[in-house]
């Protein structure tokens, strides 16, 4: 019933893409809740609402039911040929879906001015919320990723698992130093003002930040700094998830 469940909302959730709600009134954040991503202003301030929760909980629950795969009783050998057919059947669906770019995501692709720019515009789906083809898109790799990498077993393999047993208490400690980077950053190296970054409004509609910015090249070597930054706390965290299952809480965070 689960996976019966997950398939519907993941597969079905974009025929409701043309549905939507007027107004800045309590049905039109609902049905932002659950499907059609909006702003709403509540005593003057913005409020967005950018993950509804129908699409997200198809995935969940089809990862819920992934995870049968990693039950002591199912057979690494079963398991990889489950995963690369799963993965396979979905990256063969996305290419298939966009092809006919009539379904699976709001945005249609079209021919550009180059096969590279035409390639993009065929990749670019909708992640808020994730359309069906997003899904299809990231998953299916990600479940040969999966496949593949099994039974690596190093140096490397050992500390990205120590990210992945914590995902949500790394996601929001990076948020944060990320943030208190970039104020630290706009006061010493650029000519903004650490306050500038306490965003009154969305980061993409901001015209205050206009100007501001490093090259990719700090970006990613920013990024990487950060990752490695968060892994004491991160294995820290885990450590602690460990020995203290009796705590049914940490399981959520």
């Amino acid at each position: 019933m689960i996976l019966l469940i997950g398939i519907v909302l993941v597969a079905g959730h974009n025929l409701l893409d043309n549905i939507h709600v007027a107004g800045n009134n309590l049905p039109a954040f609902g049905w932002a809740l659950l499907h059609d991503q909006n702003f709403f202003n509540w005593n003057g301030r913005n409020i967005l609402v950018g993950y509804p929760i129908l699409p997200w909980i198809g995935i969940m629950a089809l990862g819920y039911c992934i995870g049968n795969l990693y039950t002591p009783g199912y057979g690494a050998r079963k398991r990889k040929k489950t995963l690369l057919i799963i993965g396979s059947s979905a990256i063969l669906l996305f290419v298939l879906i966009r092809l006919i770019n009539e379904y699976g995501d709001p945005s249609h692709w079209s021919l550009q001015s180059s096969v590279v720019y035409t390639f993009l515009s065929f990749i670019k789906v909708t992640k808020y919320p994730p359309s069906l083809l997003y899904a299809l898109m990231t998953l299916g790799p990600a479940l040969l990723f999966l496949a593949f990498t099994e039974n690596i077993k190093s140096s490397l393999s050992r500390v990205i698992s120590v990210y992945g047993r914590v995902p949500m208490f790394y996601y929001i400690i990076h948020i944060f130093l990320i943030h208190l980077v970039t104020m630290l950053a706009a006061e010493l190296f650029t000519d903004f003002s650490w306050k500038v970054w306490i965003l009154k409004e969305p980061l993409w509609f901001t015209q205050t930040l206009k100007g501001y910015g490093f090259s990719l090249g700090i970006v990613y070597l920013v990024w990487i700094l950060i990752v490695i930054a968060v892994y004491p706390l991160c294995k820290w965290y885990d450590r602690y998830k460990q020995s203290h299952k009796e705590k049914w809480w940490l399981s959520y965070f």
